[in-house]
């Protein structure tokens, strides 16, 4: 049964293979469609990528180390996008893996989070397909158009997940500055 979590709770994970699955429903607008893409910042202690290659998202679908993989670019949004995880993977230098989702031109197309609804990140068990946990962002992000949804790190050798619901604006471009070395 799946732990329905709050802005800020932690969990153990427990498991070395997981998908952490994004996804979200845009409202009906008289204007363009809305084209949202997850990413995966892994980061080292110094909260920063140790090279942009750690950076997962539509155009770097893989990480170096073979840890994350994206599942590529949902241009609808029906589907949601997702990102596989394997934890015992992940490049010794990695203490954490941020999981993020932006919308695509959003200036441009004057979209913000306030114009998307049921909009969750949720960790699956590769193994068995079975949801441990979710978590659904409640927000009214009317201005923001970047949200970092959850997070897993390590603790003591131990993988955790974090929900995040951080909201920001400037887009992919403020996340990539904010992570970047």
């Amino acid at each position: 049964m799946a732990i329905n979590l709050q802005k800020g709770q932690r969990i153990d994970i427990g498991l070395q293979k997981v998908t952490v699955n994004l996804g979200w429903n845009p409202n009906e607008t008289s204007g363009f469609d809305f084209d949202l893409d997850a990413s995966a910042f892994m980061l080292g202690e110094n909260r920063k990528l140790p090279i942009d290659e750690f950076f997962v998202f539509y155009n770097n679908p893989e990480s170096p180390d073979k840890a994350v993989k994206s599942s590529g670019d949902d241009l609808t949004g029906d589907d949601g996008e997702s990102l596989s995880v394997d934890l015992s993977k992940v490049d010794p230098r990695i203490q954490e893996i941020i999981f993020t989702v932006t919308i695509h031109e959003a200036d441009q197309r004057r979209q913000n989070f306030g114009q998307v609804h049921n909009s969750f990140i949720s960790i699956t068990n590769d193994a068995t397909g079975e949801t441990i946990a979710r978590y659904d962002l409640d927000e009214d992000f009317s201005i923001e158009t970047a949200v970092e949804f959850g997070r897993l790190y390590k603790r003591n050798g131990a993988w955790k997940f974090e929900a995040l619901g951080n909201g920001f604006k400037g887009g992919l471009q403020f996340l990539v500055n904010k992570y970047v070395g």
